[in-house]
Parts: structure tokens; C-alpha cells; sequence
């Protein structure tokens, strides 16, 4: 009768040695996050840029992508930093030939800021066997595992930019 209860609780609840725990994915998430940031401080080395500037370009490859031009001000925002700060951070975009400053093509009294095709190559080669081992991963996945960690990654967005919680007065 004992064997019977142990099967049938492995059939409801995996608690194998083989089985992660709470922790154990909790530590691989942290294992990630930290290999993901040595990644880029090796990325910022190799194209001799800062994280910002590395993000701020992202955008503007992203924003070409869709066909969408951003000005200083909208990478100020993305960024969350001071349109002064933009304003140096593109000045050595510009000056390191990853971004141009060209007429808005829609309001001719606004200038918009594009990558360069050096940029985009740069950015390219730079990431492109990693973001490609990346997607061999999920690719690798089927339809359910990808939607059960996609709503575990969504959940742990949430879990993480929620505001604290108050502590009832006296605590």
C-alpha cells in the first residue's frame, strides 16, 4: 500500500531528484541574469560603448525595422535620462559612425536620429552567433514549453516591478 501512495503521489507531484524546486529555478533565473550581464559588459568592450549607448542604438535599429524614425527626445524617454544627457549620447553616436542626425521626414522642423549601416553591421556581427544560439534554444522548444516560460518570464516581470508592499504601522 505504501508503494501504491508513492506512485500516485509522483503522478501528481514530480518531487524527483530529477524535479527543480522553487529554488533551483529561482538560482538558474539568477544564473542567467548574471552570464546575461557579463555578456554585455563583453559586448560593451568589443563595440567600446556604454550600456546606454548599446540600448539607445537597439531602439534606433528597432525603430528603422518598423519603419519609424525617433528623435533625441523619444531616446531620452526610452532611456530614462535627461535630454542633455541624449544630446552627448548621440553626439558620440554620431561621432563613432553608429548614428546620423537627418531631417524628420515628418516634421521638417525636427531632427531624427538613424543608425548608420556601420551600425547596424556592427551591431549584427557583434551579437549575431548568440542571438542565434538563443533562438536554436527556444526553437528547440514545443509550443507548451514556450508558453508555459512565457508566462513564467511575464510573471516574474510582474513579481519583480510591483511596488513593496506596506508594512502595517508598528512593524
Amino acid at each position: 500500500m505504501a508503494a501504491e501512495a508513492q506512485r500516485m503521489r509522483h503522478f501528481w507531484y514530480d518531487d524527483s531528484p530529477e524535479s527543480a524546486s522553487g529554488v533551483d529555478v529561482l538560482n538558474l533565473l539568477r544564473r542567467y541574469r548574471e552570464a546575461e550581464t557579463t555578456m554585455r559588459t563583453r559586448v560593451r568592450a568589443d563595440m567600446d560603448m556604454g550600456e546606454k549607448d548599446i540600448l539607445a542604438l537597439r531602439y534606433l535599429i528597432s525603430a528603422g525595422g518598423k519603419s519609424t524614425v525617433l528623435r533625441q527626445k523619444d531616446i531620452a524617454a526610452m532611456l530614462g535620462i535627461t535630454n542633455a544627457s541624449t544630446s552627448i549620447l548621440v553626439d558620440r553616436l554620431v561621432r563613432d559612425g553608429y548614428a546620423e542626425r537627418v531631417p524628420h521626414p515628418e516634421d521638417r522642423r525636427s531632427v531624427a536620429v538613424v543608425p548608420t549601416e556601420h551600425g547596424k553591421h556592427e551591431v549584427r556581427a557583434t551579437l549575431r552567433d548568440m542571438h542565434g544560439r538563443m533562438m536554436a534554444v527556444v526553437n528547440d522548444m514545443s509550443a507548451t514549453e514556450r508558453d508555459v516560460v512565457a508566462n513564467f518570464l511575464r510573471r516574474m516581470i510582474d513579481g519583480v516591478t510591483q511596488p513593496p508592499m506596506a508594512l502595517p504601522p508598528g512593524e
